[in-house]
């Protein structure tokens, strides 16, 4: 199966200093993976190299004169920069010459984007961003993580539903299994919003296993396949996540660096070290899904190294290979026919 994937080459903290290097990887990687890397034609040109003549079909510039910048307002972008490389990449699917679109962009200059370019999916009124991360279980899947601050307990249960479909898609789970974040299992526990969308999916097809606690993003007692919230809770978790990791690393690195002995001790503890380390890098968990449009984008982390914007790149792959956006306006459209037939 051919794909083509267009790159916002110049977005993210390095811009073309990382997402060159990661697209030829992956053009290296995959035989039948085509790339358009969207940015400063003159840039591109320079980071490449050779590497032009060397995936010549299956790798094309696209010229693009701005650039958004990462902490641009995401009106001001959308209105001002028409032929930014996110802007144009973007472009690039809604006109069908692109499967997808992978960005390390400002994220809400890219979701504005993508949502006024692409539109909402019938039945979805808001879009969500979705991602893995990392558990004892192997890692789960989280939504919303930043793209709605406030939610209805429907934008809840819409959450859900997409985020299910993707799941099985891209997991290749029957049936997975779907809780709803609080702060308790038990059923008296929770504001009523959450309440509500409990009772919406409580009634609905979904494998819905009831309310899971935050320990459950990570090191809950059973594995949960997909965890929803709202956009605020989801963001807050995942910045928690992220420091928590951080401060382990560092006091790692710090009691091991002490002295002659914790030095030696440290080369004695490296293979188990780098097993826990590549189990935990983030750069195997970048990128996110934009769920809810009509059209297919991945946002990466914008301080991605090459390693970290591949993952992304492949993860658009994977999404494109297992047809993520018709399977979910098809069950979308379902779910909406047998709630108002009930």
């Amino acid at each position: 199966m051919s794909l083509t994937i267009s790159i916002d080459a110049m977005g993210g903290d390095f811009g073309p200093e990382v997402t060159v290097p990661a697209s030829l990887e992956c053009l290296k990687n995959n035989p039948d993976l085509k790339l358009i890397l969207v940015g400063d034609s003159a840039v591109l040109k320079q980071h490449l190299g050779q590497n032009i003549s060397l995936f010549q079909e299956r790798l094309v510039i696209q010229h693009a004169s701005q650039q958004v910048e990462m902490h641009e307002s995401p009106s001001k972008a959308l209105k001002n920069k028409k032929d930014s490389s996110m802007r144009v990449a973007i472009n690039l699917v809604h006109e069908g010459h692109a499967d997808a679109c992978v960005s390390a962009g400002n994220t809400g200059a890219l979701m504005a984007t993508a949502r006024f370019v692409l539109k909402m999916i019938p039945g979805i009124d808001r879009p969500a961003i979705i991602s893995t991360l990392p558990s004892i279980h192997g890692h789960t899947h989280v939504l919303d993580l930043g793209a709605n601050v406030d939610c209805t307990e429907e934008h809840l249960y819409q959450f859900a539903v997409m985020g299910n479909e993707l799941v099985k898609a891209v997991e290749n789970i029957e049936n997975p299994k779907v809780g709803l974040l609080n702060i308790g299992e038990e059923d008296v526990k929770g504001n009523e919003q959450v309440k509500a969308a409990a009772k919406l999916m409580e009634n609905s097809s979904l494998n819905y296993i009831g309310y899971v606690e935050g320990n459950s993003l990570n090191a809950g007692n059973i594995k949960v396949d997909l965890i929803v919230c709202d956009g605020f809770v989801g963001n807050v978790a995942l910045k928690s996540i992220e420091g928590a990791a951080k401060m382990i690393s560092t006091l790692l690195k710090e009691s091991f660096s002490k002295n002659i002995f914790t030095k030696l001790a440290a080369l004695v503890a490296y293979p188990v070290l780098k097993s826990f380390k590549d189990r935990i890098d983030p750069r195997l968990y970048n990128g996110a899904s934009f769920l809810g449009l009509r059209g297919l984008v991945i946002k990466s982390h914008g301080g991605a190294d090459a390693l970290a914007f591949k993952t992304a790149i492949q993860l658009a792959e994977l999404e494109v290979k297992q047809d993520v956006i018709r399977k979910i306006s098809e069950q979308v459209e379902k779910s909406l026919t047998m709630r108002k037939s009930t």
